[in-house]
């Protein structure tokens, strides 16, 4: 058969493109951008009331920002606003109610004093409402150079019990008992969260995290629990790392993570040095939920509420709790609205123009703020 010529050819693959990929009038000539529909139900269009709480330190700046950004995209959410503050001895019962309510709350950081003092505030929302699964995902933005890339990991971490019972008292004077609660149903319940999680995002590996090599009761029973579940999901692979290993791993070779699922104590040390490897704790999105209601908030927690520096320039990094916001939205079901902040905000990073110091910017939060809206679609 006769050799066809190359413009011969490029008019038969034209003539056989798709009709998507065809420019259309009104288009300005470019390519069509069409995919398969978002189909909501009647009434999903329907404004949602949000829980905020500006919080602490940096807080109000963030969420300050988030509210400028929905704002401009016309989201369709409000804003119930409550002053909570970490030195309050507990989340005032308006709060619990609201959340309760309208069932997704985004909140700043709030300040935890170290060593005596109130209880954690963050610990008490997630008691409180059940919130026992924590996500934050850790992944390389496209313009930020990092050590690594192909970093894109999620840690789910059990948020309600571990160390974090908070069930500690003096035997003696100078001898103190702290308690590591570990149950079955909270341990299979974030299992099952993990696996549900990376079987819908079409995930390919679940990493269970432990210290059963010496804690052989508790992580013993956190990692059959993860066992069992995992028995029921023989599409994905399952493996086991223990936790000084896995940091170990996480600084030198964290692209073989995926899904990472952990144990309370552990997953907030994994996330934290996962977070430090693609950007810090300023980029990372995250959230927490449970059966009824959903917590969304900066995804690292070291320094969340920043210092006063910080504070004082207004020059807090906002792209994390946008991200998180994205994260909502979906949540909420309002999938267009999440892709249009996602995609502005992770075009505002990888242009460098407008960045904040901790990405080696010099940029306030409100020059990040203007940027991200001024990219909206």
């Amino acid at each position: 058969m006769a050799r066809r010529s190359a413009p011969l050819l490029r008019r038969l693959v034209s003539a056989s493109s798709p009709p998507a990929l065809q420019p259309l009038p009104g288009h300005g000539g470019g390519l069509a951008r069409r995919t398969v529909t978002y189909m909501p139900r009647p009434g999903d269009g329907t404004p949602r009331a949000v829980t905020l709480i500006p919080g602490d330190g940096i807080g109000p700046l963030v969420t300050g920002a988030v509210q400028q950004v929905m704002e401009a995209m016309h989201a369709p959410v409000y804003f119930e606003t409550y002053d909570v503050h970490g030195d309050m001895p507990t989340v005032p019962p308006a709060v619990i109610e609201s959340i309760r309510r309208n069932k997704v709350c985004i909140k700043g950081g709030l300040a935890t004093p170290v060593g005596g003092g109130v209880s954690s505030l963050n610990m008490q929302l997630r008691k409180e409402l059940d919130l026992y699964a924590s996500l934050v995902h850790c992944s390389n933005l496209p313009g930020l150079p990092t050590r690594h890339e192909g970093v894109d990991i999620v840690v789910i971490r059990e948020n309600t019990e571990g160390e974090y019972s908070g069930l500690e008292h003096e035997v003696v004077p100078g001898v103190v008992e702290s308690l590591k609660v570990i149950t079955k149903f909270c341990s299979e319940r974030i299992a099952k969260y993990a696996f549900e999680y990376a079987y819908l995002n079409n995930r390919k590996k679940v990493t269970a995290v432990h210290k059963a090599n010496i804690m052989k009761l508790a992580d013993g029973l956190f990692l059959e629990s993860c066992r069992e579940v995992a028995s029921k999901y023989p599409s994905i692979q399952y493996n086991e790392m223990i936790v000084d290993n896995c940091s170990m791993q996480l600084v030198s070779k964290p692209e073989q993570f995926d899904v990472m699922v952990t144990p309370n104590l552990y997953g907030n040390l994994v996330a934290n040095t996962a977070a430090g490897i693609v950007g810090g704790t300023g980029i990372m999105p995250g959230g927490n939920v449970g059966q009824d209601y959903a917590v969304f908030e900066q995804g690292a927690s070291a320094g969340n509420v920043g210092n006063e520096n910080i504070v004082e320039q207004k020059k807090a990094n906002p792209v994390a709790l946008l991200l998180s916001s994205a994260m909502m939205l979906r949540h909420l079901q309002f999938p267009s609205f999440a892709d249009r902040l996602e995609t502005a905000v992770k075009r505002v990073v990888a242009e460098g123009t407008y960045r904040t110091k901790d990405l080696g910017g010099t940029s306030t939060t409100q020059e990040v703020t203007d940027a991200v809206i001024a990219s909206l679609d």
